[in-house]
């Protein structure tokens, strides 16, 4: 604000400028005046001189396990908040992670960070910590002071935050080259992928845990949450029952999916109640299963955010605001049904509509145009085994158990103590301590493992740790086959395995002991591209509609982010999606523009 004295002595001055102006004009009016003496209209300020505008929020959505497919298969099902993505937003068609770890934390932390996995760190969901000689978990805190802690009352277990992580998300960007006026707000049913979409630290992050809403103490709680939970809880949908939501003749595939395994308390068909085991009458464990296998978990979580924007003002501050959502129930119905069932076909038709209503409330609290929003996938999903197997390709399940009898039989003769191998997690390999060093200098004894371990059915290759620590400078390089460098980009040292395996296409890896049936339909996490191909949507503030169908990888979003905020991420592993971002001009169009009525709502733009 300008002192009061200098406005007095700044009106003085313009005062006597105006009186000035009026006199030169008076006496210079009579002269008659040509064209060519006319003067030039006053030049306009340089447009390269002004500040770019920035979107009051940021959104990101992550829908787990969507494939990319999924948009085109069901896109016609739509009609809410899916359906605008597409049709007023930038849809990459040929969206797909790079890397082998396809699995739910791997990818939050790549969209979240921009950075691929061999930089981020955040390998899998788990992995064996060579040095506490056990599993860990991505989001697994060991510092004491560290706590997560329940909304009204509840006392989880344990302590996640993201410090694996070993750079910031965007969000933290933003909030730290902004100078704090960033608020950042997440939220899930998995700790995994609120935590890091939020990143380090945050205004809240919030996941779903026992029954409870959850987070931990860098995050700190919120009074909206504790109302929100105590107003709205997951038990109160306790006695609903899932039903379709179309008609039975809308829907793709068969009444029972064929090698589904529906959580307990459901049989294959619809309709699906939220009752828990049978018999009981008040909230169990088997209810909340159900509950985060339905969509009425999706609900909950649209109406946390909702209740975000409100209670924080998201979006109205002199900063740019940071929402995410992860959607976890596609997952849930996923893993049970796989992704040829009438769940899958149905939920996505309730996310549509939750997120219809979501994209309402920032149209109303915040603008249209004033938010840009982002939608994606953290991992696809391999057909169910026995379902692929009908269609007479070469698929089934590559037993891990196998695996591991193998490669201890292998070693008998070279006297190596057992157990060999400290444990196989995925397509991850981990020997005991000094076992895999002893190999290595050992070359007999090394390929008697490989042999062994290509003998399992199911199993296409097995690639050592040292093939892939350095990977190529180019993804084009000629000397890796797309699934080893799929494998390199996964690789992190200290915390990948010694050995990798890459099963056959459409083959499972299950870790269930052998001779008990599996408890779940069908998995991810693996290179192939239905576990790779996901869909990419933007929407709103500085982007340009559209279908782009050049190749992308989800680990763009957040430098392109980045580039509409105005900051700098350390990862170079994304690039900037700048063939859907609008012109500087176009992007300071009035907020509250409406589209050409010459142009059809129901049809994207076409690629300028």
């Amino acid at each position: 604000m300008v002192p009061s004295r200098f406005m007095w002595k700044r009106t003085l001055l313009q005062s006597g400028m105006t009186a000035a102006a009026f006199f030169l004009a008076g006496s210079i009016s009579f002269v008659p005046r040509t064209a060519a003496q006319a003067p030039p209209p006053p030049a306009a300020a340089p447009k390269a001189l002004q500040a770019p505008a920035k979107p009051k929020l940021v959104v990101l959505l992550v829908v787990d396990q969507m494939r990319g497919d999924y948009v085109d298969k069901f896109l016609g099902q739509w009609t809410g908040g899916l359906k605008r993505l597409v049709e007023e937003g930038a849809w990459f068609r040929d969206a797909a992670y790079p890397y082998a770890a396809t699995e739910t934390c791997v990818g939050h932390s790549t969209i979240s960070t921009g950075a691929f996995p061999s930089t981020h760190g955040m390998v899998a969901n788990a992995w064996w910590d060579r040095k506490e000689q056990k599993m860990v978990t991505c989001t697994l805190d060991p510092d004491p002071s560290a706590k997560n802690i329940g909304y009204v009352g509840a006392t989880p277990k344990g302590a996640d935050t993201a410090w694996r992580m070993g750079v910031p998300s965007f969000a933290e960007e933003l909030k730290f080259q902004t100078n704090g006026a960033t608020r950042i707000v997440t939220f899930s049913l998995k700790a995994r992928a609120a935590i890091t979409m939020a990143g380090h630290k945050a205004d809240a992050a919030t996941w779903f845990d026992g029954g409870a809403w959850v987070t931990s103490s860098p995050y700190g709680m919120q009074p909206f949450i504790e109302e929100q939970a105590k107003s709205h809880p997951a038990k109160a949908d306790f006695g609903k029952t899932w039903v379709l939501s179309l008609p039975e003749s809308a829907y793709w595939y068969g009444e029972k999916a064929l090698g589904a395994v529906p959580p307990d308390g459901w049989d294959l068909t619809f309709p699906h109640p939220l009752r828990g085991k049978t018999g009981v009458g008040e909230p169990d464990s088997a209810y909340y299963e159900q509950w985060a296998s339905s969509p009425y978990a999706d609900t909950a979580l649209t109406e946390l955010a909702e209740k975000a924007v409100d209670a924080l003002k998201l979006g109205n501050s002199n900063g740019t605001d940071f929402l995410a959502v992860s959607y976890s129930s596609v997952d849930y119905v996923g893993h049970e049904f796989g992704p040829r069932s009438r769940e899958i076909q149905d939920i996505l038709v309730r996310l549509d509509k939750d997120l219809g209503n979501l994209f309402a409330h920032l149209d109303q609290k915040i603008g249209r145009g004033n938010y840009v929003v982002a939608l994606s996938a953290d991992h696809g999903v391999v057909p169910i085994p026995e379902d692929m197997q009908k269609t007479g390709a070469d698929a089934g399940v590559l037993h891990l158990p196998e695996v591991q009898q193998r490669i201890e039989k292998a070693l008998e003769s070279f006297n190596y103590a057992k157990p060999a191998v400290a444990r196989i997690s995925g397509s991850d390999v981990y020997f005991a301590t000094g076992v895999y060093e002893k190999l290595a200098a050992d070359s007999n004894a090394m390929n008697a493992v490989m042999d062994a371990i290509r003998t399992v059915p199911g199993v296409a290759a097995v690639y050592r740790a040292e093939e892939l620590r350095d990977r190529p400078a180019t993804p084009q390089s000629s000397t890796q086959s797309p699934t080893h460098r799929a494998f390199a980009y996964s690789y992190f040292a200290g915390r990948s395995g010694d050995l990798f395996i890459l099963p056959k296409p459409y083959w499972l890896l299950d870790g269930t002991p052998l001779g008990k049936s599996r408890s779940y339909g069908t998995g991810h996490g693996v290179p192939y591209n239905y576990d790779q191909h996901v869909p990419v949507l933007l929407m709103g503030f500085g982007i340009q509609p559209g279908q782009y169908f050049q190749p992308i990888t989800p680990a763009d979003i957040a430098p392109t982010f980045g580039a509409l905020c105005g900051i700098t991420l350390a990862s170079r592993d994304g690039h900037i999606l700048a063939e859907a971002l609008k012109k500087p001009i176009e992007a300071h169009a009035p907020a509250h523009a409406a589209p050409p009525k010459s142009a059809p709502a129901s049809s994207p733009k076409p690629n300028p």
